[in-house]
């Protein structure tokens, strides 16, 4: 991908260095691990963290943040990859008649509070609707590539295309609304619909990615098999396996590898909205 020396957004909010202190969410260990579990990698917080309580996670102090050279080169890819989205989304809601309301970016280490409460850095990366903020600490780039193999430049857009995915859902009305039915229905259900809403913003990812394309022509070769990899990486079934456990496809929040896959390619394959509307398939 090449993104270097390219424009970059201003929607950037850097709290690096500040140290955030630890704290007791309500509902206990438990719902921390359910937390965990379900913020890594996208998943609406606010959908786990409805009646879980308050946080009592705290700033304590601001330091200056010596960055390292790679940090570096993240910081900036990621200030790339936004602005592109921002440009991306921008056209697709002028198409839709309205107006887009870009996200803020945040940038953390270690923890953070958010307008959904505190997170630290072992939850990956995330979307809250509450504040319309994306959050990630860089570091995590680094446990994409060694741990979960899926590293390259696309890879780590791909990430950031997916969290700004939920961002336009929130905007789209799509987040409220699947937050409101797994209101009414029964845990296997709700994970059902946690499912498509994450395909859905896969999909988004690769209209994002179409887009880009189409008007910049900064794609390279292997470029789509990275953002492929990465989305392969993080299918549940994959986590799952890796993680020692039996597959569970009830318990799926994120869809499995190849849902993640497919749903990545029909965006960047059409570049549309429509045909990202997980919702109305009757098998995702």
């Amino acid at each position: 991908m090449r993104w270097q020396g390219r424009r970059q957004s201003d929607n950037i909010e850097d709290r690096r260095g500040m140290r955030v202190g630890r704290g007791v969410i309500g509902g206990g260990i438990g719902t921390v691990a359910i937390v965990l579990l379900a913020m890594y990698l996208g998943v609406d917080p606010s959908v786990v963290m409805r009646g879980v309580g308050t946080t009592n996670v705290r700033p304590t102090t601001d330091e200056p943040y010596a960055e390292s050279e790679q940090e570096a080169l993240w910081r900036e890819q990621v200030a790339v990859t936004l602005k592109d989205t921002e440009d991306a989304w921008g056209a697709v809601f002028r198409e839709m008649g309205g107006p887009y309301r870009e996200p803020t970016l945040v940038l953390f280490s270690g923890g953070v509070q958010s307008g959904c409460g505190g997170a630290e850095s072992a939850m990956g990366p995330f979307y809250c609707p509450a504040d319309g903020r994306v959050y990630i600490d860089l570091t995590f780039f680094d446990e994409l590539e060694r741990r979960l193999g899926a590293g390259g430049d696309f890879a780590r857009s791909y990430v950031i295309a997916h969290e700004v995915g939920h961002h336009v859902q929130n905007l789209l009305g799509k987040s409220r609304q699947v937050h409101d039915l797994q209101q009414r229905v029964g845990e296997v259900e709700g994970n059902q619909l946690s499912v498509r809403l994450e395909l859905q913003a896969d999909c988004y990812a690769g209209l994002w990615a179409r887009r880009i394309e189409n008007a910049a022509s900064i794609l390279e070769s292997g470029d789509a098999q990275e953002a492929l990899n990465a989305a392969s990486a993080i299918g549940d079934d994959t986590l799952q396996r890796n993680a020692g456990r039996a597959v569970v496809p009830d318990s799926f929040t994120h869809g499995s590898s190849q849902q993640r896959m497919r749903w990545f390619r029909r965006g960047f394959d059409t570049g549309s909205v429509a045909a990202c509307d997980t919702f109305a398939e009757g098998d995702v």
